[in-house]
């Protein structure tokens, strides 16, 4: 996998698994509390990264720091309130990644005042880092991403006619900003801003 060896790639490996899985699981089981079994119906409510990996999605979180899984397919007509369903369905992932990173910070921290070497500690730390960036690139107000949906829950049907007209092209325009690194000037500032947070929870375990 290019320059990744591969120890790096088996520490890197279980922090993507563990984010992407959750995420979408995440949306699945919010949706399905809500009344829509769509994502059940198509085996993705469920723990098992298989289901959830999408191809590209799962390098750029190896070669970017930054990525998606598959969608959860989701039904809003199921929905008793179709906007509020939908922007909890929406957020459930974000939401999910970053207690995910909160919890690994604090079992980092732990393990920390055990020892400060080895190859758990990088994982876990790569864990948390995935984690907050699929939680930050995910509010990005593209689809398929979550940012994307979030926003849509408070317009009109007609926006959300627009929304899925023209979601293949905005697409290609989210792929070209990553490509071209311009989604760093929005992403890297909060990433960097949690992290330091979280580190900083770090440093009241050592």
């Amino acid at each position: 996998m290019g320059s990744f060896s591969l120890t790096e790639i088996l520490t890197i490996l279980p922090g993507i698994l563990l984010a992407i899985t959750c995420h979408e699981f995440a949306h699945g089981y919010v949706a399905y509390r809500f009344g829509d079994p769509t994502a059940k119906h198509y085996g993705r409510l469920t723990l098992n990264p298989i289901k959830h990996i999408d191809p590209m999605g799962f390098l750029m979180l190896f070669f970017a720091g930054f990525g998606w899984a598959k969608p959860v397919p989701v039904n809003p007509n199921n929905f008793s309130n179709r906007k509020w369903g939908n922007f909890l369905v929406s957020i459930a992932g974000i939401v999910t990644n970053l207690v995910l990173a909160l919890l690994l910070t604090m079992v980092l921290g732990i393990y920390l005042r055990v020892t400060t070497s080895g190859v758990l500690i990088d994982a876990i730390f790569y864990a948390i880092n995935i984690n907050v960036g699929l939680a930050i690139f995910n509010l990005l107000p593209f689809p398929p991403l979550d940012g994307s949906k979030i926003i849509l829950s408070f317009f009109s049907e007609r926006a959300e006619d627009i929304y899925y007209r023209y979601q293949r092209q905005a697409q290609v325009i989210l792929l070209l900003l990553v490509v071209l690194d311009v989604t760093d000037v929005f992403l890297v500032p909060p990433r960097m801003f949690i992290m330091n947070q979280l580190l900083s929870i770090i440093e009241l375990f050592i």
